[in-house]
């Protein structure tokens, strides 16, 4: 554990240290100029920040928040969504030790960067702080080891394999036209396999997306219920968590019906969760 919370730390710094330049790109509501001096204060106060963390954990605390405002204001006031900047906003709740938050915007940054390495090793471990220990169905997990390449592979990946082996299959087929081996109709097939595998995997993904919320809660703890109502009776023994990923089925406004990993479902109050846009 304590060297996944080092990389965890080693990470944040990295993808700092690239955020300004994607950031600056998008700035519509600051400028250019605006943008650079925010981030640089906010990358100054989180390095700050680390450094007070073992002797003088309050102003450590204190330093966190400002670096936080900081790089909140690039995102509300410059309208900049940037999933660089949702991953040092997850590190500074990290830091703090609000595992939902941090759990939410990893999931936010996750949007924007997929399956970056930096970004899944502390997106695992801030998994590992929640207290609630709910394993996803045996079904996904089947999902997960046959479709392994769906899973694992970023978007941008496989959108990149997709285009690469499509352009393989019309080479392999027009050498087909004027050489007649079995090896370029063989290859022409198992490449056209292959981009249909890819473009099948990006079309689920797509759909996904575009039909699926999800969200997290962020409250130290929130009590799941039956119906969308103090009067109903609680759905579980135990209250929910911080970090407790879910999906939505229904928006009642100040209650959400959801349905945890493992396939249960409950009602929540708005106010104890937040939802990955």
């Amino acid at each position: 554990m304590l060297i996944a919370l080092s990389f965890a730390v080693v990470s944040a710094g990295l993808l700092q240290a690239q955020a300004v330049t994607a950031a600056t790109d998008k700035a519509q509501g600051m400028t250019d100029a605006e943008v650079s001096q925010l981030f640089h204060e906010a990358n100054q106060y989180f390095a700050r920040a680390n450094q007070a963390a073992s002797s003088d954990p309050d102003k450590a605390a204190d330093l966190y928040q400002k670096s936080l405002l900081r790089y909140r204001k690039i995102i509300d006031q410059g309208n900049i969504q940037n999933g660089k900047l949702y991953y040092n906003i997850g590190n500074i709740y990290f830091k703090t030790k609000d595992i939902g938050r941090a759990m939410l915007n990893y999931k936010k940054a996750e949007k924007y960067l997929g399956n970056d390495i930096n970004l899944q090793k502390n997106l695992a471990f801030a998994r590992q702080m929640r207290q609630d220990k709910i394993d996803v169905k045996q079904e996904t997990k089947i999902l997960n080891t046959v479709f392994f390449w769906h899973y694992d592979l970023s978007s941008k990946t496989r959108l990149f394999l997709f285009f690469g082996i499509f352009c393989l299959v019309w080479l392999f087929a027009g050498i087909r036209i004027f050489v007649k081996r079995p090896f370029f109709k063989g290859a022409a097939a198992v490449t056209g396999a292959l981009s249909v595998m890819f473009a099948a995997s990006l079309g689920v993904e797509y759909i996904a997306r575009e039909n699926t919320i999800e969200g997290v809660v962020i409250s130290e703890k929130s009590v799941a219920r039956k119906g969308n109502s103090v009067s109903y009776e609680p759905s579980f023994t135990n209250p929910l968590h911080a970090g407790t990923e879910f999906t939505v089925l229904d928006d009642r406004g100040t209650w959400i019906q959801v349905q945890l990993p493992d396939d249960r479902t409950c009602w929540l109050p708005a106010a104890d969760v937040e939802l990955v846009k």
